[in-house]
């Protein structure tokens, strides 16, 4: 087995598998950790599910807005190096993310399945129309409509994933001669079953601070995201 620098310069398929922290070191926190979303709050899952969007929708638009959006945030290392590599080494890369925060295609990313969906695609729940974010931060009210709820086009807890990522992210997997998994855990089904399906000779490397443990063979780089990335 090679480096990482070694496999990517000689696959032609690319994929990586990237969780929240890829988007830490962008000023973005993850859920779960120690300085997570997450910390401190009672049943935080319920404040993200659809029964809350449903049924205390003030509750849900003001957590969604206060703690989820960072406008500001920028790409970093990881993001900018996964699209240099498809830009400038030719690869046909693909990026199947479970973020939201769409700074993969900020990166220049051409091939990413939102897996989660995308905090900057808003829809009015009444009428469909399509909604800039910017507007949704102001106002989860559709006042075009008479007042229809607004709501980001993600997954929340209790809803199925989109039929299109489900087979964009499948179609990469099985056609992949590398998988690189970064910034995640690797343990939110159904997302860590991707690799399930990938074919056969294909090579699994894993970049992430936390070890992980998957039942098949795999390199782990137990190390910085950011320090590996820039180093490719």
């Amino acid at each position: 087995m090679g480096t990482l620098k070694e496999i990517l310069s000689s696959s032609e398929r690319i994929v990586f598998l990237t969780g929240a922290g890829v988007s830490v070191p962008s000023g973005i926190p993850d859920y779960r950790s120690k300085n997570g979303l997450y910390t401190g709050r009672e049943n935080p899952e319920y404040l993200l599910s659809a029964t809350c969007l449903r049924e205390e929708p003030d509750v849900f638009y003001a957590f969604v807005r206060d703690n989820m959006y960072y406008p500001n945030a920028k790409p970093n290392a990881i993001h900018e190096k996964m699209a240099e590599i498809e830009r400038r080494d030719g690869k046909q890369v693909t990026v199947v993310t479970q973020n939201i925060d769409g700074l993969h295609g900020l990166a220049g990313s051409r091939n990413v399945v939102e897996f989660h969906g995308s905090l900057y695609r808003c829809h009015c729940q009444k009428c469909g129309v399509t909604v800039r974010a910017e507007q949704y931060l102001e106002s989860d009210k559709h006042a075009e409509c008479g007042g229809g709820i607004i709501r980001p086009d993600v997954v929340l807890y209790e809803e199925g994933l989109p039929e299109d990522a489900i087979n964009g992210a499948l179609h990469a997997v099985t056609q992949a001669d590398l998988i690189v998994i970064v910034g995640t855990s690797f343990k939110v089904s159904p997302f860590c079953n991707l690799t399930d399906y990938r074919k056969k000779g294909s090579v699994v490397f894993a970049v992430n601070q936390e070890l992980l443990r998957l039942p098949f063979p795999f390199t782990m780089i137990q190390d910085d995201a950011v320090s590996v990335f820039k180093e490719l």
